[in-house]
């Protein structure tokens, strides 16, 4: 499905993080396959872009967190200008009650996608997305 953001689209898979994984493998193997496109990131779940349906969302996700796993939180926004991004990531990271992060070699990645008037959220492993420019490096 195209979305009404150039150059993004939304498409619905069954076990799109085992998609993803898959699409990791391929792409090490022939990044030239991958030409037209930069990121793939599976969504656990989609809701309004206002800070409480955010909280609240990751707080869902944050109970898989293990007390030893390392995180780290992502953002990325397309059309959304209510908040700059350090802001976001301090009153998003507010509800999650695990103490160990680290932004260079997480476990356990929150990632939050805001389109407009809507945001994906996902908790994810490293191998669970894809960037390829960083890939081709």
């Amino acid at each position: 499905m195209k979305s009404e953001i150039e150059g993004l689209f939304q498409i619905t898979i069954k076990e799109p993080k085992e998609v993803i994984k898959k699409l990791v493998k391929t792409c090490k193997k022939d990044p030239s396959m991958f030409r037209m496109t930069f990121h793939w990131v599976p969504v656990d779940n989609w809701c309004k872009s206002t800070i409480e349906d955010m909280q609240k969302t990751i707080k869902g996700l944050v109970k898989d967190i293990k007390e030893n796993d390392k995180w780290k939180m992502d953002i990325a926004k397309r059309c959304y200008e209510k908040y700059h991004t350090t802001e976001l990531i301090m009153k998003l990271t507010e509800v999650v009650d695990k103490p160990k992060v680290d932004l260079k070699n997480p476990d356990k990645i929150i990632r939050v996608d805001i389109i407009g008037n809507d945001a994906g959220i996902s908790l994810l492993n490293k191998d669970e997305m894809l960037n390829i420019p960083a890939l081709k490096q």
